[in-house]
């Protein structure tokens, strides 16, 4: 984590949205339910669905596609993380409930028939639910699949490269990228697969696409690494004016989540 000396506390400021609970039952308008591919029904392994409300099959809808970060996460400034798909928010953030499907999606643990927690579970079986994933969703609940971003924080952030540019096909995929908290590359951690060389194989895989990605505090160490990648891609890069580890900010009226939703719109 960046240092934190003159930035501010996140929680100083109310939250002008909540995320919505996830229940039980079928996709309806308006509601995140818990979801799951067929091949997963006698696991525990599951994702989120949120239908954006008055959704109808009239209409083809942009798809939000987030991972979360480490779950048994807690810091001293009472920034925590569950790492479970029903605490992600920033794909409520950007679409406030409206215009957007919202699809969280686990890291999948295999052999112990569960969402992983912490870090990637198993990567092959990972990669595949996702790219099931968005194809059932935006061929049952009306996705554009011209239209398909990937989000995430912090582990989820390292995500949009490590899983989502994992191969060609799944890497074809994206409009584009929000990566909140943590980029793939910029500094090593403990799997396989995590250091620069890897991950500059990955990012050839982005072929021009938007990404917006942002830190608590600082975004000079991404910036430093995207500029020595020669990486030739258009990169919105924020540094966020406070020193919480969190995806919470974007529950906030705040010019960093105006200017998100200002780039996710342009794009769609």
């Amino acid at each position: 984590m960046a240092a934190t000396s003159g930035c501010g506390d996140l929680y100083s400021l109310p939250p002008d949205l909540t995320l919505p609970p996830m229940s039980d039952g079928p996709p309806r308008p308006g509601r995140r339910v818990r979801h799951q591919l067929p091949a997963y029904r006698n696991t525990d392994i599951h994702h989120s669905l949120y239908l954006p409300e008055h959704w109808n099959k009239q209409h083809r809808y942009p798809l939000l596609v987030e991972y979360a970060g480490n779950g048994g996460y807690l810091n001293s400034f009472g920034d925590q993380c569950s790492g479970m798909v029903a605490d992600s928010a920033l794909g409520y953030g950007i679409g406030a409930g409206r215009r957007f499907l919202w699809l969280c999606l686990p890291f999948v643990d295999v052999a112990n028939r569960l969402n992983a927690i912490t870090w990637w579970g198993d990567v092959s079986a990972t990669v595949a639910y996702c790219k099931e994933a968005v194809e059932r969703v935006c061929r049952e609940f009306h996705g554009d699949s011209a239209r398909v971003f990937l989000l995430g924080f912090s582990r989820g952030a390292i995500a949009c490269n490590y899983i989502g540019l994992h191969d060609d096909s799944i890497a074809a995929l994206w409009r584009g990228f929000v990566a909140h908290s943590h980029y793939d590359g910029v500094r090593t951690w403990p799997y396989p697969g995590s250091g620069r060389e890897s991950a500059l194989e990955r990012l050839r895989r982005l072929k021009r696409r938007p990404s917006f990605v942002t830190h608590e505090c600082s975004i000079e160490n991404t910036r430093s690494y995207l500029h020595a990648s020669g990486t030739e891609a258009p990169f919105e890069l924020v540094a966020l004016p406070y020193r919480n580890h969190t995806d919470r900010w974007v529950l906030r009226e705040l010019p960093e989540r105006r200017l998100l939703r200002r780039w996710v719109n342009r794009l769609c």
